[in-house]
This record gives C-alpha cells, structure tokens and sequence, in this order.
C-alpha cells in the first residue's frame, strides 16, 4: 500500500507541476496596454483663408467660368429672371431652395424668374466650392 500512497503523491505533485506550468507559459504578468504615443504636433485644420465680403451687384445675367459664378452675388428687383451661363469646359448646376437647375453643359444656360424678396443662396452641386447669392429686393 505504501507505493501506492508514494504514486498518488508522486501524481499529485506531477500534476500540479504540469498545471503551473501551462498556467507560466499562457498567463504570465499581465501586458500593459498598449497606447498611442503623444502627438508631438496635435492635427488641426487650417482655418479658412478670410474673404473680402462680396458686394452684389445689379445684373440679369451670372456666367460660369473658372470654376466660379461671376458676379458672385447679385441684387434685382422681384420679378426679374436671371439667366445662367455655363462658359466652362466642365458640367454645372445650380442648387439651393428654390434654384434646381439641369446640369448645364458649356455654352447652356438656365433662367429663374426671382418674385418673392429675400435672399437666396446657392452651389454648384457638382462642385459645391462654387458659390453665389441673389438678393431680391
């Protein structure tokens, strides 16, 4: 009986061996997490380069050309039509409540008939840089 008690021992011993050393090689000391290191230059965007405040001016008539509406920002009286015309090699539109023009393609154009005073702001949906405003007086 007595190397059957020195087995179980022996066993016992060499099981819990085993189990400590399963237990070393998966566990080990908990890994630190892991961190992005410090931004040495925090990212920011640049701020918007400031823009001379566009004065409108009296016209019936706004081209597209250079990527831009020139005059930018024009002024009728209710009742006026304006007419847009594309002089640019690439496709624009008008957009903004109540504008929604076709896409005008070089050498297009688009009337609207302005009857309600206020003032209305506008893009190119295509190329939403380009900017403009009608104010109806």
């Amino acid at each position: 009986m007595r190397s059957c008690a020195r087995t179980s021992t022996y066993l016992g011993t060499l099981s819990a061996a085993v189990a400590l050393a399963t237990l070393a090689a998966c566990g080990g000391p908990p890994a630190a997490p892991v961190v992005a290191p410090p931004a040495e230059h925090p990212m920011s965007m640049p701020a918007p380069a400031a823009t001379a405040a566009v004065q409108p001016v009296a016209a019936s008539t706004v081209t597209i050309a250079n990527f831009a509406f020139s005059p930018a920002a024009v002024t009728v009286p209710a009742g006026t039509t304006l007419t847009w015309t594309n002089n640019d090699s690439a496709p624009h539109d008008i957009s903004g409540e109540p504008l929604h023009s076709p896409t005008l393609s070089r050498g297009q154009t688009w009337s609207y008939t302005f009857s309600k005073a206020g003032t209305y702001g506008y893009i190119c949906s295509i190329h939403p840089n380009m900017t403009g405003s009608v104010t109806v007086t």
